[in-house]
């Protein structure tokens, strides 16, 4: 059997496996029985492996989840309970003093330690994943921007015809295949629609922007810091997050993004935000969430807002001490009802050639953290997708 991957851009891992925090995830957020849960737990331990037989720099640098007032604490216990309930490794409670021997520089009432909690270079780990495809015989064609699936018009062993625009390859813009598994990202929901698939859960692109501590105050924490995620709000909080190169940044902040693909703070994209603007699901999100997005364009403005939230964990933080850093655009699928899906998800395309396509259409975090055991999930729903084919 051959495989082939086909990508839109020039080069390989150029937006999420770049653009993120760089955290190798233990699997505490997530409702037990899920399969981030399930895969993010499974996912740490074959990352480290993987890690130390590719020499991939990593770092094992922990992780705390702090609380800093009463029901902070009463959220903390249980999350906890969730970390124990989902098989977290090493994971404890501590209180006030055990915070300080870990960061001495932080402060809290009681606080998870994550000792599994680490750091990566996720693209590095991808560009690695990309080598080991192409030495077991893989090939990888970039430029490759897949705007059609077609049913071939011939009976063949190769039913399924993925089509490129032309413009965008170099050679026949066709590849003939038997099976085809979709991971597209920030594009998953459009490419899902090209086999038959629901247009929902939609893609609405969040833009996440950080602030960098100063070179010469990359010394204030050594330790992934973290507010205890508030129940009302969708995201887990701006939080320290020492870097594999060194450097700590701090964030990020969730504005809606109206392109996709734009990193910037001004970028837009027409067709992206039409896209948003008419999607239901937007605007119920949008009410639901009203005062928490007004609240984070205030901070995205204004570094002293944000370094203020932070100052909560580190006292000493001073706005002087940090300048702005990059962003990412979260691919987070959005129901119809306005809410954040939760999990991660698969589909299939419907009818004809649909059914020989796998979609994975949403994939946040922690989804780094849980690639292998993601591959390991895939392979064996391809197998149970070949057998369904072979037996019908």
């Amino acid at each position: 059997m051959k495989f082939v991957v086909v990508e839109k851009e020039k080069d390989l891992s150029l937006h999420q496996s770049k653009n993120n925090s760089g955290v190798v995830h233990a699997g505490i957020y997530y409702a037990p029985g899920s399969l981030k849960a399930k895969l993010c737990v499974q996912g740490l331990e074959r990352s480290y492996k993987y890690f130390k037989l590719k020499n991939i720099p990593h770092k094992t640098c922990g992780k705390l989840i702090i609380a800093t007032n009463e029901q902070d604490v009463l959220r903390l216990d249980a999350l906890y309970e969730r970390a124990l309930a989902n098989g977290v490794p090493g994971v404890r409670m501590i209180n006030s003093d055990q915070i300080r021997e870990i960061e001495p520089k932080c402060v809290g009432r009681k606080a998870i330690y994550s000792p599994e909690t680490g750091i990566v270079d996720w693209r590095s780990v991808a560009l690695s994943y990309a080598q080991d495809f192409r030495q077991n015989g893989g090939q990888i064609y970039t430029n490759f921007t897949v705007h059609a699936f077609k049913e071939s018009p011939e009976n063949t062993e190769y039913p399924v015809h993925i089509c490129a625009l032309p413009e965008s390859v170099n050679f026949a813009p066709i590849i003939k295949t038997k099976y085809v598994i979709t991971c597209a990202g920030l594009q998953s929901d459009r490419v899902a629609k090209l086999t038959g698939c629901v247009p929902y859960p939609k893609i609405v692109p969040f833009r996440g922007a950080y602030l960098k501590l100063k070179e010469d105050k990359c010394d204030m924490v050594k330790t992934n810091i973290y507010p205890v995620p508030d129940p009302n709000f969708p995201f887990l909080g701006v939080h320290f997050t020492p870097r594999i190169d060194g450097s700590v940044w701090l964030g990020p902040n969730a504005l809606l993004s109206f392109d996709r693909e734009g990193y910037g703070q001004f970028a837009f994209k027409l067709s992206d935000a039409i896209d948003s603007l008419t999607y239901p699901g937007f605007w119920k999100l949008a009410k639901k969430y009203f005062s928490y997005g007004l609240n984070e364009m205030v901070c995205n403005l204004l570094i002293r807002r944000q370094i203020k939230q932070l100052q909560k964990f580190v006292p000493s933080l001073r706005t002087s001490d940090v300048t702005r850093g990059p962003s990412g655009i979260r691919a987070q699928a959005l129901g119809l009802n306005g809410d954040l899906v939760d999990d991660f998800v698969i589909d299939f395309g419907k009818n004809g050639i649909g059914k020989l396509v796998m979609h994975v259409r949403n994939a946040p975090s922690p989804a780094a953290t849980s690639s292998l055991a993601i591959a390991s999930m895939l392979a064996d729903n391809f197998d149970e997708m070949r057998n369904k084919q072979y037996h019908a």
